[in-house]
Formats: C-alpha cells, structure tokens, sequence
C-alpha cells in the first residue's frame, strides 16, 4: 500500500497546472516509469466502478508489423514398416499332369515297339521270338529305317517310364523348367510329369520346430538364452521354394530377429507364466514369414535359461525378494493381531489402561508374538 501511495501522489498535478490536462488523464491507471498501464481493478476488486477490460485472444495469430502466418504443423505420419517383398507374379499356381496310367502305357509301347524292330531287323533271339510267339522270320538287317524305329520306340518308353512320379499326402511337386516356375503338383497316387522339367519335393504338412538355445533377454535387459517351438507350414510352395534361398533357414533367422525385440522371462516368475511374449513374437514371425510363402501359427518359449555367471545373482535376487514378502506379510499378521488384542481388552472393559500403559502392552505383544512365530517357523 506504501508502494502504491507514494505512485499516485507522484501523479498529483502541480499547483498552477492545467486543470484540464488533470482531469483528461486515466484516473484509475497508474504509470510506471517504462509506459506499462496496471489497471486499478486488478488491486482493488471490491470497487464497484471498476470497468472490465477487454482481453485479446491467447494465441498469436501472427506477428505483429511483419506479415508472417503462423505455422501450422500437419500432423506427423508415422513410417509404415518395411516389410519382406517377393515377386508378386511367384504366386503358387497348379501345374498341369496326367495320370499316371499314361505313363505306363507309353513306356510299355515304345518297349514293345523296341521288340519288334529287333524282330524286324532280325536280331531278336529265337528265344525270345518263341516266348513272344512271334513268327519266324530271316530280318531286313540294320538299316536307316531300323535306327530311326528304334529311336522313336526308345524315346517313347524313356518318356513313357521317366516321367511317373508318386503323389504322397503332405507332399508337393514344385515343377521348374530351364528357371522358370511351371507349377506345383498336390495331387496323391501315380502320376506322370514331363521328364524335362525339373522337380523340387516340399513338405507341406504342419510342423513344429524347437529351436535350439538363441541370445534373448529379459524385462529387466538380463542376457539369457531361450528355446523357442515353432509351429508352422509351408502355405505357398512357389514363394518358400523360389522366393527365398532356403525357407527353413529364413524362419529360423526370423525367430532369432523377434527374439532380440521382445523381452522373454524365464518360466516359473510372475511374468513368464504370461501369454504376452508368446503372442508378441507369434505376431512378428507370421508377419516377417508371410511374404515368403509361411504360415506361422504360433511361437512360445519353453525354456529360458541364464548365463551361470548371472544364474547365481538372479537366485539371488529372487530369494532376496521373496524373504521381503514374507516378513511384510509376518508383520502385518502380527500389526493385527496386537490391534485385535487390545481393542477386544479394552471395549469388553477387562483393563483400564492409559498412554504409556497401552505402549508397554503393545509392545510386550508384539515382542511375544513375532517370538512365536520365529519358534514356529523352523
């Protein structure tokens, strides 16, 4: 109040001045010696003739005098993962074949045309003339027309009996010509395929795999080493046989790359008996195999083990932090215990006791039982 007294009375227009000039100024502003206006209103609140000051908007639409805009930040768009590309026209298609009946009724006519060009030729022997019932005859000798009958008959069998393969159940053909993706074959039984292209056998049942121990780390960053089982199937055989060099290789390097990002218990803690690391690396591995023609349907760690240099610190630890439990459970137990006692010996008005005889009392029970629990324990 000293401070504001001393400033209005400065302000005071001197004896002899203009009137006028008094009377034109703010009489409820007081000026400092930098031009900065204080409204009145703001130091006394309880004046009913105060007049409510207009208050411009917070944000700076822009900067005074320089025809700036403000700046408006778009929102930030995060990064989409980059995910595995394949060539997207390696798709897994059916190859065209023929039963395998085919086959064999090729290969045993060009047998049987390689048994009568001989007859023809005459150089079959009568034995095999007789068994075949076949009539006697002197043969034209080994001409042009021979060779060229042999060659046809011959190929037909190579082709006829070259091109028979088995369908098994959980097995695929994938067909290749000259390296070019011709299709792949699901079918089961005897079929025959063109002995020219060449063939690549896939399984494409489910299957597991248990991965040996692979470097991970706990939620606290604690190197260990953890098996995982995979289970998994080959879904597109085109892009798990050509779009990857070996696609067995590939999932394990995945399994190894989740594991490094996700953090790993090992089983038995609190945490480790959670479904959370099993779905996190299940989600990662599917997504990194998908593009590569895998199916992966779920990964979990079974094992994780530490190093023997941290095994030893962590048992530690772990006893550490179950011994604290214990004794705050013991301690509350016995907190209650002393309060149930007292309460009930002084509402049932069994002893009168003040301040310094309620100490003595809790004490004296507490000591007791946390003795008796310490006989018991053992």
């Amino acid at each position: 109040m000293s401070t504001t007294s001393s400033t209005t009375t400065s302000h005071t227009p001197e004896p002899g001045g203009p009137v006028e000039d008094a009377a034109a100024r703010p009489a409820r502003l007081i000026r400092n010696e930098s031009t900065t206006e204080i409204p009145v209103h703001l130091l006394f609140r309880g004046d009913p003739g105060t007049a409510p000051v207009p208050l411009r908007p917070a944000v700076v639409g822009r900067r005074q005098g320089t025809g700036e805009q403000p700046r408006l930040r778009g929102p930030v768009v995060a990064k989409p993962k980059s995910v595995p590309e394949v060539d997207p026209e390696l798709t897994e298609r059916r190859a065209r074949v023929v039963p395998g009946a085919v086959g064999v009724l090729a290969g045993v006519c060009g047998v049987a045309g390689c048994v009568l060009t001989s007859w023809w030729a005459g150089v079959l022997p009568s034995l095999a003339a007789e068994a075949l019932r076949l009539p006697a005859y002197a043969g034209a000798g080994l001409g042009p027309a021979q060779w060229a009958a042999y060659a046809g008959a011959g190929a037909l069998g190579l082709f006829g009996f070259g091109g028979l393969a088995r369908g098994r159940t959980g097995q695929a053909w994938v067909l290749g010509l000259f390296g070019r993706y011709r299709g792949t074959v699901r079918r089961t039984g005897l079929l025959w395929i063109n002995p020219l292209l060449l063939r690549r056998r896939v399984d494409v049942r489910l299957r597991h795999w248990r991965s040996e121990p692979m470097p991970a780390a706990d939620g606290n960053g604690v190197a260990l080493k953890a098996v995982t089982l995979v289970v998994w199937r080959v879904r597109d055989t085109a892009r798990a046989t050509l779009g990857v060099e070996d696609h067995e290789t590939y999932l394990r390097e995945c399994v190894e790359a989740a594991l490094a990002r996700v953090p790993v218990d090992p089983p038995g803690t609190a945490r480790g008996q959670g479904e959370a690391p099993g779905e996190a690396l299940t989600r990662l591995v599917a997504a990194d195999a998908g593009p590569v023609g895998l199916e992966v349907f779920s990964v979990r760690p079974v094992r994780a083990e530490y190093a023997p240099e941290v095994a030893a610190a962590m048992h530690r630890r772990r006893i550490a932090a179950l011994d604290a439990r214990q004794r705050a459970s013991a301690l509350t137990s016995v907190v209650d215990s002393v309060e149930d006692t007292v309460t009930r010996l002084t509402m049932r008005g069994l002893v009168e006791l003040d301040d310094y005889e309620r100490k003595v009392l809790v004490r004296d029970l507490t000591v007791a039982f946390c003795a008796g629990r310490g006989e018991a324990g053992p």
